[in-house]
């Protein structure tokens, strides 16, 4: 395990690539970044495919569409499968999309089982996040031998991490802005109950350091050679 922080390039080495593309994983690899942060949507066949928002510019909502149809209009886009197959041996943390909230909502978590379903097939070295509380706790409710994470946003750090700790999972990633205000805090608020702590996103080499010196256990950046050299990786 590389020395704590891990390094997570978010939606791949996304500064210097297209996120979300297998361009920005291969990037983020050769840049020495120790995973990739992507997100994960379902086409109207029921294809994992990555992308961070429901909707594509100029294509539309991707869950209205069947993959086929996606793939001729986007083949930039990439499956799931394509992503896990390009990132090899780094961690993957995978954020579960098509939330409650969104256009593409699904309640029912299929997205979540499919997912597992995936990652266990690959052997990916793993952890399962999500905004939607629900969808962790399906992940977690079926396979408990994955890592889950709580993702939250301007969420109290102390509050957050005992729901998710209550509930069973492993990591909090909370949103740099909140952790900011308490570095040290945060992170001792997520250790004293048995969490890892993956803050995102972490560009400013000063904060890297800090968040570092505090204790967190990864860190979510766009410029995963910027963080490294902070931390003299």
């Amino acid at each position: 395990m590389p020395a704590r922080p891990l390094v997570l390039a978010h939606r791949g080495a996304s500064r210097r690539a297209p996120e979300n593309t297998i361009e920005a994983f291969r990037l983020a690899r050769e840049l020495g970044a120790d995973g990739v942060e992507l997100d994960v949507r379902r086409t109207s066949d029921g294809v994992l495919v990555v992308h961070h928002d429901a909707e594509i510019d100029g294509f539309g909502l991707i869950a209205a569409a069947p993959f086929e149809a996606l793939r001729a209009a986007r083949p930039s886009v990439p499956t799931l499968t394509d992503a896990l197959d390009a990132t090899t041996d780094m961690l993957v943390n995978v954020e579960i999309k098509c939330l409650p909230w969104e256009q593409d909502a699904d309640p029912e978590h299929h997205v979540a089982h499919q997912v597992v379903d995936l990652v266990r097939a690959a052997g990916t070295d793993v952890v399962l996040s999500s905004f939607d509380l629900g969808a962790v706790d399906a992940c977690r409710s079926i396979a408990p031998e994955l890592p889950t994470a709580c993702l939250t946003h301007g969420q109290d750090v102390m509050t957050a991490a005992a729901i998710a700790a209550e509930r069973g999972h492993t990591w909090l990633h909370p949103d740099r802005a909140t952790v900011m205000t308490s570095p040290v805090g945060a992170t001792d608020a997520c250790h004293m109950r048995g969490l890892r702590i993956d803050v995102w996103t972490v560009d400013d080499p000063a904060e890297v350091r800090q968040l570092a010196a505090a204790g967190a256990d990864g860190l979510i950046t766009n410029t995963p050679d910027v963080a490294l050299a902070a931390l003299g990786r």
